[in-house]
């Protein structure tokens, strides 16, 4: 029997961080598949690595489609740092972000945005379109993707096929 090496970014503080705060967003996202809602969930962290704001998703108990997980974590941290600059502000999410939601973190000037499972449909980041890149971006936004993406994919396929089997 031999016995694997870890990859030398398993033990890297940064990633480490990472690790930890999408662990807790996956956490809100699970409440808000239990609500009823699309199981994503958004934690944002300040520049000293404190939480400062997290949410989940809330559309249909608000009866608001802005109620994103991340639009309601930028609100929250806005009001909690009584500013709109986040430029020292890391937000994590599971799912990456829709245009909507790209568009605000875009003007939150959000310093690092960290998401799991990259999103086919309406990915605005990387997957269908690269808002923060493009001309119509004012701010050059940091990103990580694929923090905890299994996991992240595994939660909203397992929601999905649940939504499913329940209208047959």
């Amino acid at each position: 029997m031999s016995l694997s090496i870890p990859p030398p970014w398993i033990n890297d503080p940064e990633y480490l961080q990472h690790y930890h705060w999408m662990s807790r967003a996956i956490a809100l996202a699970e409440a808000a598949g239990e609500a009823g809602e699309v199981p994503v969930g958004a934690v944002l962290v300040d520049g000293k690595g404190e939480r400062i704001a997290e949410s989940e998703n809330r559309r249909e108990r608000d009866h608001d489609p802005t109620a994103h997980a991340e639009v309601i974590a930028l609100r929250q941290a806005g009001q909690a740092l009584a500013t709109w600059h986040l430029e020292q502000c890391r937000l994590y999410v599971t799912l990456e972000p829709c245009p909507m939601c790209s568009g605000a973190i875009v003007q939150a000037r959000i310093g690092l945005l960290v998401y799991g499972a990259d999103d086919p449909k309406t990915g605005a980041i990387r997957t269908v379109l690269n808002l923060p890149d493009s001309s119509a971006s004012n701010h050059r936004l940091r990103v990580v993707g694929g923090i905890l993406e299994s996991t992240c994919r595994q939660q909203l396929q397992d929601w999905f096929a649940q939504r499913r089997q329940a209208t047959e």
